[in-house]
């Protein structure tokens, strides 16, 4: 995924009703950039961080600008623009970077299914295979050397989970894809000391057939590349 056009650079100053962050401009002005992500983003928004945002030409924009990335002070960039997930995991799909997820020759996005009223991301279907529900989660947090998710408790999870497991006793595969925005992690695992319901809720999950999966991601301000998979640990 390229941006099409290049980001710029700012300094965090702080994030603030979830959606907005202050950031200073090169010249010394403050601006407001829009903020797509409605995480927690520890250890992503730390002020004095260098930023890098985008820049929208839609004149009906109250905040045209669009905070894409973060480089941290230890040097590691971290996507946190959370609507990318879902694109960049069609792309490892399409580019044949899971091999796990490969024979498949149609991709839909956004496809209701469930019993809980649920959209998944990405349905896979193909001449050959059961129909494969795949469900992303943007991972952004390290902590000690380990990439975790989520960042914060989340009920809306727990719903996916659960309907991920009935699509396996239906007789159709159900994935739940780590898609990793940040340089520094190289490994993925539930975060029992964040939210352990939805730790326990995974491993269940595992134990009925769930597919866990994780890829990579190389990142600039120039773009995010889909890279290899990593690994995903059940617990650490």
């Amino acid at each position: 995924m390229k941006y099409p056009q290049p980001l710029q650079s700012a300094t965090l100053i702080k994030r603030y009703k979830r959606f907005l962050a202050d950031v200073t401009l090169d010249n010394g002005d403050v601006m407001t950039l829009h903020c797509a992500n409605t995480g927690a983003m520890t250890g992503c928004a730390e002020p004095g961080d260098t930023v890098w945002y985008s820049t929208s030409n839609n004149p009906k924009r109250k905040y045209p600008c669009s905070w894409e990335l973060t480089q941290t002070r230890d040097g590691h960039f971290i996507g946190i623009n959370t609507a990318t997930a879902n694109t960049l995991a069609a792309e490892a799909i399409e580019q044949g970077v899971l091999d796990a997820l490969g024979g498949y020759d149609r991709i839909q996005r956004e496809v209701r299914y469930g019993e809980e009223n649920s959209r998944i991301d990405l349905l896979l279907s193909g001449n050959h295979n059961p129909l494969c529900y795949v469900e992303v989660k943007s991972c952004t947090l390290l902590q000690q050397q380990q990439g975790y998710f989520p960042d914060a408790v989340t009920t809306r999870g727990q719903k996916h989970l659960r309907e991920l497991m009935q699509m396996v006793d239906q007789g159709h595969r159900a994935v739940l894809l780590f898609l990793v925005q940040h340089s520094g992690i190289d490994s993925v695992s539930p975060a029992d000391h964040i939210d352990p319901a939805y730790a326990t809720l995974c491993r269940e999950a595992m134990d009925k057939g769930v597919e866990f999966l994780a890829v990579g991601t190389e990142i600039s301000p120039q773009g995010i590349t889909v890279m290899g998979s990593l690994p995903v640990k059940p617990r650490v």
